[in-house]
């Protein structure tokens, strides 16, 4: 079994320490902490996300396939930020009833559902899970498309700026339709050559 670097999940945890120190240290209130977390739980799913497009256009750069080995690092960690992120916009939101009383916005109940839709693929990001959910394995894990989509939108209407997100979102989308159109390319040429 592959065990990722102890190097690489303290990089991954550098942000969330910088964060957590912020608001212990500084005495910042979790409402100026809530979009930090947000954007770094963003950023780790986009990373996770292009690993695969990008060793698809560039198969001969090793960073690239060795990032790609160790994706699941990128989504545990960018689940954890999304925890982060829920802690602070509890505090931020202090009681269950204020929370309620906003579910019904589209800026919240899309980080909600992206929330709901990345705990299962956290929980089943071991190879334990692989073993036991084979093939459905992949097809939980691609979950993780919504959850980007998701969470482009929460961005966009909570900041009241699209431009931020799209920039953040934008190498991911550049990549994906780069991956669909070589994928519809390979669909479109022969098996064989004619004889």
């Amino acid at each position: 079994m592959r065990r990722d670097p102890y190097w690489l999940w303290a990089l991954l945890a550098l942000p969330a320490v910088y964060i957590i120190y912020r608001w212990r240290a500084e005495g910042l209130w979790p409402d100026e902490l809530v979009a930090p977390s947000g954007e770094w739980s963003a950023r780790m799913i986009i990373i996770a996300l292009m690993l695969t497009p990008a060793a698809m256009l560039l198969p001969k750069v090793r960073i690239i396939g060795w990032l790609l080995a160790r994706r699941r690092a990128f989504g545990v960690a960018a689940f954890f930020y999304a925890l982060l992120h829920l802690a602070f916009y509890v505090g931020e939101m202090e009681t269950l009833r204020n929370m309620i009383a906003e579910l019904s916005a589209t800026g919240i109940w899309t980080g909600w559902v992206a929330f709901l839709l990345i705990l299962p693929l956290a929980i089943t990001s071991n190879d334990a899970s692989m073993r036991a959910l084979r093939r459905n394995w992949k097809k939980l894990q691609r979950l993780a498309y919504p959850v980007a989509a998701l969470t482009l939108v929460h961005w966009m209407i909570v900041h009241n700026d699209k431009t931020e997100a799209l920039i953040q979102f934008a190498p991911l989308v550049a990549l994906e339709l780069y991956r669909l159109a070589r994928l519809t390319a390979s669909r479109r040429s022969p098996l064989h050559s004619p004889a």
